[in-house]
């Protein structure tokens, strides 16, 4: 098993962060591989500013209250098969609508 990384950019609150935390660890405990270290840093990153502007798109008038970018970088053990299942695994759960039209619960990018 070689070292992986699974990491997204967030635009999320403590309770939106805890959510992508949990997608992620429910995607790696069903498979055979573990979370070896990993890291969540706020960040003043203008690269993730388009996640506040899909927000305030998704909800108009509304107030992104404490919600801020954030680097979610997980560092996993496992092959590249089970990384690239894991990864989809986490994509899916943050968007279960797929390509159709919807709300993100978390704006979110891959890196």
């Amino acid at each position: 098993m070689r070292r992986r990384r699974l990491r997204l950019g967030l635009y999320a609150d403590e309770e939106g962060l805890a959510w992508v935390e949990g997608l992620v660890e429910a995607a790696v405990g069903s498979r055979s591989a573990r979370i070896v270290g990993g890291t969540v840093a706020r960040t003043d990153d203008d690269g993730l500013d388009f996640l506040a502007e899909q927000w305030s798109v998704e909800h108009p008038g509304g107030s992104g209250g404490a919600r801020q970018p954030v680097e979610l970088d997980v560092h996993l053990g496992c092959s590249l098969r089970t990384w690239r299942a894991i990864r989809k695994a986490v994509l899916a759960a943050l968007c279960p609508e797929g390509s159709a039209p919807h709300t993100c619960r978390v704006p979110w990018t891959v890196g």
